[in-house]
């Protein structure tokens, strides 16, 4: 391990910030920006189609005034359980049998208090014995009995009901629909003012990104899917999701309530883990810098939690409620920042192969990673119109080398944040695919990313015989 760490001229792993009140002025927007952030992220559940519109322009309005174009990501809601509305808190006592009711009207024990639910197949998915949570776990019951329109339950964990409080039942298989009505309204408002990803919410199966997957080719939409995972079906479910999907977030706080704490940090290693076998990008989600709502400065448990992501090899980390109204956005995104160069000044260089990366396309780019390894100053410059190129090379995780990945397409050059040590640059190509190299190393020049005698590993096709050929081409910077 390397005791003097090298200047990093970029971050290698990728900022995702949800954008909410304390965030979502010009001002800020700006400075997010520019200080680096490269996802912003729209969290559907509360959000009204009106705002919604308004601030997709305003991102893209300031991002070309400030000469940075950064990807969105719409998180649509996903099935939901909630408890219905009370007339004033209930103090639930430990030991309390209470009723959760599924059908408004119905006779109940008025013995008994009692919320109504707002899914009315409760009854039907869940079984004597089992735990109902309320809100993110902090009231605990377990079940029973079962009747038509009610299930009565034991306060195991005792605390305070509100109105309209989320519920979990983990390890229940719930039949509500993982892509809703609501969401496929929020999507379609999504899609007409111009998102790059969609995430998913509480995917269960691989199913599930196949109906969105339809949706989309019905909007003839290129934006990519992304599935959070959130539950013990995801989990049991987790190879065939990463296979189905675009990408991963491990979305830490419903695991958290949906399985038991010491689980957590082995859940994540294998989604990421699972992640790097199949090539697909994984993001690190939920209480990265949770202390900072409200402080200055994180704990040192959580610098530690954001340098584990980073050491594992993530191609992006997200804050949530840090930057939606917490008190010092700026200062978490700077954390982030500083934390990920540090440690990826570090030897970073055990990584496995991706398993599933076996035609011989990939194994050009494999090729390409191993001679940027072996050149410590070198960079790898790639060609894309479709992302597969740039997806490849991020997926064999280069040790030293930036990927710099040149695009004509304007939505593919901000999807391309996403990738782990990839640089996007939006460039018209050249009916010649010498030009367009040529181009792309003017640019690279003229923005001060390279400098004479730099090594340039091209990856790219050439003309061979009237017809595109993929190579790998050592270039030095003249």
């Amino acid at each position: 391990m390397s005791s003097k760490p090298t200047a990093q001229p970029f971050r290698r792993t990728k900022i995702i910030f949800t954008l909410g009140p304390a965030t979502e002025s010009e001002e800020m927007l700006g400075r997010l920006i520019l200080l680096g952030a490269d996802i912003i992220r729209l969290n559907m559940a509360h959000a009204t189609h009106e705002w919604t519109r308004m601030i997709i322009r305003r991102i893209r309005a300031v991002s070309a005034r400030v000469e940075r174009d950064v990807a969105i990501m719409m998180d649509i809601k996903g099935p939901e359980i909630r408890t219905g509305d009370v007339e004033a808190p209930i103090e639930l006592r430990p030991g309390e049998i209470f009723d959760f009711t599924v059908k408004p009207g119905a006779e109940r024990d008025v013995e008994i208090r009692s919320v109504h639910v707002n899914y009315q197949d409760l009854v039907n998915d869940i079984q004597v014995g089992e735990t109902v949570l309320v809100d993110n776990g902090l009231i605990q019951l377990e079940v029973l009995e079962k009747h038509d329109t009610s299930i009565r339950c034991r306060v195991l964990v005792p605390g305070e009901l509100k109105s309209r409080r989320h519920i979990n039942l983990p390890g229940v298989k719930i039949n509500l629909p993982s892509f809703t009505e609501k969401d496929r309204g929020d999507a379609t408002v999504g899609l007409e003012e111009g998102i790059d990803f969609l995430a998913l919410s509480f995917v269960r199966e691989a199913a599930d990104i196949v109906r969105l997957r339809g949706f989309l080719e019905e909007k003839k939409s290129k934006v990519r899917i992304i599935a959070k995972i959130e539950d013990r079906s995801a989990i049991r479910n987790l190879e065939e999701i990463v296979a189905g999907c675009d990408s991963i977030m491990v979305a830490r706080g419903d695991l958290g309530i949906e399985c038991p704490f010491e689980d957590l940090p082995v859940i994540q290693r294998r989604a990421v883990n699972s992640c790097l076998a199949h090539g697909k990008p994984v993001i690190i989600a939920t209480h990265m810098l949770e202390s900072m709502i409200s402080q200055p400065v994180p704990t040192r448990a959580e610098i530690t939690d954001v340098a584990n992501a980073v050491y594992e090899q993530a191609d992006c980390m997200m804050l949530s409620g840090e930057t939606t109204v917490g008190k010092y956005p700026y200062e978490c995104v700077e954390m982030l920042d500083k934390i990920a160069r540090r440690i990826e000044a570090e030897d970073l260089s055990d990584f496995h192969e991706p398993a599933v990366f076996t035609t011989e396309k990939m194994k050009i780019l494999h090729s390409a990673v191993v001679l940027a390894n072996q050149l410590p100053q070198s960079h790898i410059v790639t060609f894309t119109r479709h992302g597969l190129m740039a997806h490849g090379l991020a997926a064999l995780r280069p040790v030293h080398a930036a990927i710099l990945a040149f695009t004509p397409q304007p939505q593919l050059f901000r999807q391309l944040r996403l990738l782990r040590a990839v640089e996007p640059y939006l460039m018209p190509f050249a009916p010649e695919p010498d030009a367009t190299i040529k181009n792309a190393i003017d640019t690279l020049r003229h923005r001060g990313r390279v400098r004479s005698g730099d090594k340039l590993i091209i990856v790219t096709d050439i003309v061979s015989e009237d017809r595109l050929v993929d190579s790998v081409q050592l270039r030095t910077v003249p």
